[in-house]
């Protein structure tokens, strides 16, 4: 690189996700967050982890249209068992369905990064991580459901909380099962010249 001094753009969140939040501010970043306004249905000839991918991106693309000057990142999960992908809860009774249906069986998450840079370019992927629950009973799904916890999270569940004690083991990624797959997104911008320095970002 030249002595030149490169201006660092700043960084958009485009998620209301609070445990998004949590893991930017974990790694030291400063950043922004504006919640996007799209469409999350799924549509039924899409694959799980192409949902993901697809939201990902279209959380970026409608937070960067306003913030066309920062580097947007977006992300998005999906929970799925047998092919059928779970989202939020829309209420406790169907939280509980979610719970006793995942219950000492392996299901799959599917993460979804998108990363936008100021010059235009948005580069996008996929982390799938291997679930499995330990067995448990209808009054402790009704437990858990009574922390509140389950009614904003696909399938039901956050692994970062009181859901931690319903999981046996994960194959993958803990931070993709958390919302944002942390290696992924940060290979993503160093793919658009912006390097994680563990301080913020500067330029390759």
């Amino acid at each position: 690189m030249s002595g030149r001094s490169v201006t660092v753009p700043p960084l958009v969140l485009a998620s209301g996700s609070p445990r998004r939040a949590q893991l930017l501010a974990m790694l030291g970043l400063d950043f922004e967050v504006v919640p996007p306004e799209i469409d999350e249905g799924f549509a039924s000839y899409e694959l799980p982890s192409a949902h993901a991918e697809r939201l990902a991106r279209e959380k970026v693309e409608a937070v960067a249209r306003a913030r066309p000057d920062a580097l947007v990142l977006g992300s998005d999960t999906v929970v799925v068992i047998e092919g059928e992908v779970l989202g939020k809860p829309v209420d406790e009774a169907e939280a509980l369905e979610m719970l006793l249906r995942l219950q000492g069986r392996e299901h799959r998450v599917e993460t979804g990064v998108a990363v936008r840079g100021p010059d235009g370019r948005l580069l996008s992927t996929v982390e799938g991580v291997r679930v499995r629950f330990r067995p448990f009973d209808r009054e402790t799904a009704l437990a858990y459901i009574a922390t509140g916890e389950p009614l904003d999270k696909a399938g039901a569940y956050g692994i970062q909380g009181y859901g931690a004690t319903l999981v046996e083991r994960i194959d993958g990624d803990f931070f993709a099962v958390m919302g944002l797959p942390v290696v992924r997104t940060v290979e993503l911008f160093e793919a658009l010249g912006w390097r994680y320095s563990f301080r913020g970002f500067e330029p390759v």
